[in-house]
């Protein structure tokens, strides 16, 4: 094995997705390192979330490969991806809305121990396990609203509780599916502040798609622009706001901090 393939986590070659005569997704490549953020842009309409549900599992390429951590999952079922490492954050919150939120936590890193299967062990057993799961919380802001039901928590504190379970997941690779669709704008540097702090206690390799570009230009080390499909531009936050072509995807405005 190289050493250019031993550095890439994730990599889509030649990907492509119709439905009908509708072209989605258009023979798109592209390569993430271990331990990069990267973030996907693009007009309404540009693919961005279908590329996510090619790379999760959930819809299968009509030809191209995806490679995670060197193997060929093109084929793999969207549950298997998760056990090998990826963790997704939908743009519809994903919780159980009627546990508490710390048992939303705890059921995820329960789900990755040895005690997947015993869904009615005594808690006193699982002390390591929930010390972890308040570990997740306090990261993403949450540890003071563990005994709280996660359905009576606000859409933003909502959002956080579902990276929380993401983290609980332990995959290396975590796919951010507009993480603050449907937030007011001064909900949304509470997310900026929770990914922030992922970067800096975690090891994880971040994919998001967003469209608040100020919050895609402060966290990415780089960015892919979709547009009709295909992949228009990739390279730092400053190459992308130089870029004409994606100024031109943006309705001829210039991509600003």
């Amino acid at each position: 094995m190289s050493e250019t393939q031993q550095k890439f986590i994730l990599r889509t070659v030649d990907l492509k997705k119709s439905f009908g005569k509708q072209i989605a997704v258009n023979n798109v490549s592209l390569d993430i390192c271990t331990g990069e953020f990267v973030s996907i842009i693009g007009p309404n309409g540009a693919g961005k979330t279908t590329f996510f549900n090619l790379i999760t599992g959930a819809f299968r390429p009509d030809s191209g490969s995806i490679y995670f951590k060197d193997q060929d999952i093109t084929r793999v079922k969207e549950f298997n991806r998760v056990q090998m490492g990826m963790a997704r954050c939908f743009q519809i919150t994903n919780v159980f809305p009627h546990i508490s939120v710390l048992e939303n936590v705890r059921l995820a890193v329960q789900a990755k121990s040895k005690h997947r299967y015993r869904l009615f062990i005594n808690t006193d057993k699982l002390k390591e396990l929930t010390e972890y799961a308040y570990y997740c919380l306090e990261v993403v802001q949450l540890k003071n609203l563990a005994p709280h039901l996660a359905v009576s928590l606000t859409h933003a504190n909502q959002r956080k509780l579902e990276i929380a379970i993401q983290l609980a997941s332990q995959g290396e690779l975590m796919l951010l599916d507009e993480p603050t669709a449907g937030m007011s704008a001064e909900e949304v540097p509470g997310i900026i502040e929770v990914v922030k702090d992922i970067r800096k206690k975690e090891q994880k390799t971040i994919v998001m798609v967003e469209h608040k570009l100020n919050m895609v230009l402060s966290l990415s080390d780089h960015i892919a622009v979709m547009n009709y499909g295909a992949l228009i531009a990739y390279g730092s936050p400053h190459e992308i706001q130089e870029n004409k072509d994606v100024q031109s995807a943006y309705l001829g405005r210039k991509v600003n901090p």
